[in-house]
């Protein structure tokens, strides 16, 4: 059995040339789409052909594609996803404040999916066959079904709008986030540290609907691939001898099945959280969470070709890295794959 060290080597170098193919399409795609970036920059009125010339000069858009594109990977190798068009600061910088945003929506959403997902799994086999099985599983299709906006939309229409029992979108209530200074761009751990309860209460209420949007959704999926390899320990020899042995089922359910059933439901839980980080551009869009995915959402409405460039590369390079940490991670728990 090789150790881990060449298994992780191998995954990194099948990300290369992955990365490479989606910066390549990227590029592509945003240059052959109709419109300039140079008009939506200077206002699309009354430009004046002397205006464009220098604005394109300036962005390096009059050069030939071929060199414009060497360019473009040799900044991303170097660290640099370019200027917004639209606010004039380096991507990167923008990426790096609203990170913190999206990540902590990802993992609450992936908290609230975990909870009912893996409960409701857990029900649905030690139950199976039953109505309450057939009820959890109609339940799971429902979620893979609605489109995440709907959801978020109809969340928000009933608790937001109709009840009023919670703001309708942002991160904080506008005055407590006009006077707090964050430390770490993390409000949760920031109002912690700083021991500031209202800045907590308020970071709490306005991350609920936007994080029961995302865990809905995934819910089902992580609730039917627990009912599915649960069931399947569950029928193996060793819970057999187990039960024959007089334990109680809490116990064959929760020490025995549960603990062997958790490598692929691991496996899944971290490749869907590497999706949710760069998948809640909807979400962040219908709650307006200052995230990456509403960034990219501004660059796509402003034509800002730099920005949409550096999020789309940035998001590609966080769910290869958290891809690669699931991988390494189910090495680690069954060695199995190392093998070969």
């Amino acid at each position: 059995m090789r150790g881990i060290g060449p298994y992780v080597l191998t995954r990194i170098a099948l990300m290369i040339p992955m990365l490479w193919v989606l910066l390549t399409l990227v590029f592509t795609i945003l240059h052959i789409l109709p419109g300039d970036p140079c008009v939506a920059m200077l206002g699309g009125r009354n430009v004046t052909a002397e205006s464009l010339a220098d604005c394109r000069r300036i962005l390096g858009l009059d050069r030939p594609v071929a060199v414009q594109y060497g360019e473009y990977l040799a900044s991303v190798l170097r660290g640099d996803f370019g200027t917004s068009l639209r606010t004039g600061l380096p991507v990167l910088h923008e990426l790096v404040l609203r990170l913190p945003a999206t990540l902590e929506l990802a993992a609450a959403g992936m908290a609230v999916a975990v909870f009912l997902g893996m409960g409701s799994g857990i029900l649905a086999a030690r139950r199976a066959g039953s109505w309450v099985d057939h009820a959890l599983r109609s339940l799971y299709v429902v979620s893979f079904a609605l489109p995440v906006f709907w959801v978020g939309l109809v969340l928000l229409s009933a608790f937001a709008v109709g009840l009023r029992w919670l703001p309708v979108g942002g991160r904080l209530d506008p005055v407590l986030g006009a006077a707090f200074r964050p430390i770490t761009g993390f409000v949760f751990l920031d109002a912690l540290l700083r021991a500031d309860l209202a800045v907590f209460v308020s970071a709490l209420r306005h991350l609920l609907l936007p994080a029961v949007t995302l865990g809905f959704v995934l819910s089902g999926f992580v609730g039917r691939m627990t009912r599915v390899s649960l069931l399947e320990v569950l029928r193996r020899e060793y819970i057999t001898t187990a039960r024959s042995k007089g334990l109680p089922e809490r116990t064959v359910l929760f020490r025995h099945a549960l603990r062997n059933a958790l490598v692929p439901i691991v496996t899944v839980i971290g490749l869907q959280f590497a999706l949710l980080v760069g998948g809640a551009i909807l979400t962040e869009t219908v709650f307006s969470w200052p995230g990456i995915a509403r960034y990219l959402v501004e660059g796509i409405e402003n034509r800002d070709f730099p920005a949409i460039q550096g999020t789309v590369v940035f998001i590609a390079l966080l769910i290869s890295a958290t891809s690669l940490a699931v991988d390494v991670l189910y090495a680690w728990l069954d060695p199995r794959v190392r093998y070969g």
